[in-house]
């Protein structure tokens, strides 16, 4: 690859980067993941993750589902999916396109549908297409950004709800009844809500990043129709296209991205080709708005007991089997 393609970023002399995008993302190409990599490196691989907000890795076939876990814990605790079981007993959660819930095709910031979301994903190609199947990240903190001055005043005094049943159906011409029917029997086997400040204040950055995303229900204080002309005007200023980065996979790809200043959309464009993936996230805080207020728990759902069992040591850095 040329030289002229790296990055030089004095902030992290022990990485090396290459700018993928203009406003998000980096590949890091010198990184062996592993639990056991040293604090030094782990510790510049953080604060990369907060600046650039996704970071790519090519060939980690080393990976498995242990160790996958065990590296996602150095971030945090690790935690399950609350409503969909884990096909492996364990606190990954999987998407396979063979499967009804296989194909998370519209924009989303994972989980915001609980107080505390996910800060950090960490995704693992098991199984990648010859060809499709692409992964696109949008900067939320840079949408913001980009608001005119009295949008974004406007934008930081909004409180919106979140729910895991939401209009599947909404931006999807045709919804496959396998598609339908694991969202209705497995995605919302319980409903949770969350009620979360549209503009949020970073925790480390101290950006502020809009939260968004499909799991979005509808703005608290508007009527179902304003809040979706709302919705629809700010999901717009995520999502354009200078404002986000897309991955072509291949086997073995690792991606992480800091849950706290993304969205992301995956293509389905691959057809019946298999594609398989693991997701593991890193428990996160409640957000907090610019003017201090939190995200509050509307209606908690009933986490699958199997899953419970899984994900009862909360001792930081745990790993349950």
């Amino acid at each position: 690859m040329a030289t002229e393609s790296l990055l030089t970023d004095s902030e992290f002399p022990l990485l090396t980067l290459r700018r993928v995008a203009g406003h998000i993302g980096a590949e890091v190409q010198n990184i062996v993941l592993s639990p056991l990599l040293d604090d030094a490196t782990f510790t510049q691989l953080n604060a990369a993750l907060v600046k650039y907000k996704v970071l790519f890795f090519r060939r980690q076939a080393h990976l498995t589902d242990e160790s996958h876990q065990a590296f996602a814990a150095r971030f945090g605790r690790i935690v399950a999916h609350p409503t969909v079981p884990s096909p492996t007993g364990t606190q990954l959660f999987e998407l396979d396109a063979s499967k009804g819930g296989g194909r998370a095709d519209s924009w989303h910031t994972d989980v915001t549908f609980v107080e505390a979301f996910p800060k950090i994903s960490i995704l693992r190609g098991v199984t990648i297409p010859e060809y499709g199947g692409d992964t696109v990240w949008a900067n939320t903190a840079r949408a913001y950004e980009q608001l005119p001055d009295e949008l974004r005043k406007f934008a930081a005094s909004l409180r919106a709800v979140h729910s895991n049943d939401y209009d599947y159906g909404a931006e999807r011409v045709v919804v496959e009844p396998g598609r339908l029917n694991h969202h209705k029997n497995v995605f919302v086997s319980s409903v949770w809500e969350a009620e979360h400040p549209v503009v949020h204040v970073h925790p480390i950055s101290g950006e502020k990043c809009l939260l968004l995303g499909h799991f979005f229900k509808r703005l608290v204080g508007f009527s179902s129709r304003e809040s979706a002309t709302l919705f629809e005007l700010l999901q717009n200023r995520v999502t354009r296209l200078d404002n986000t980065v897309r991955w072509q996979w291949q086997q073995d790809d690792v991606v992480i991205w800091d849950n706290r200043s993304t969205q992301h959309y995956a293509v389905n464009d691959y057809g019946n080709q298999p594609r398989v993936v693991r997701r593991v996230t890193v428990e996160g805080a409640a957000a907090v708005g610019v003017d201090g207020t939190r995200s509050r728990t509307i209606a908690r759902g009933q986490t699958d007991p199997q899953q419970h069992a899984a994900n009862t040591d909360t001792r930081p850095g745990s790993v349950a089997s």
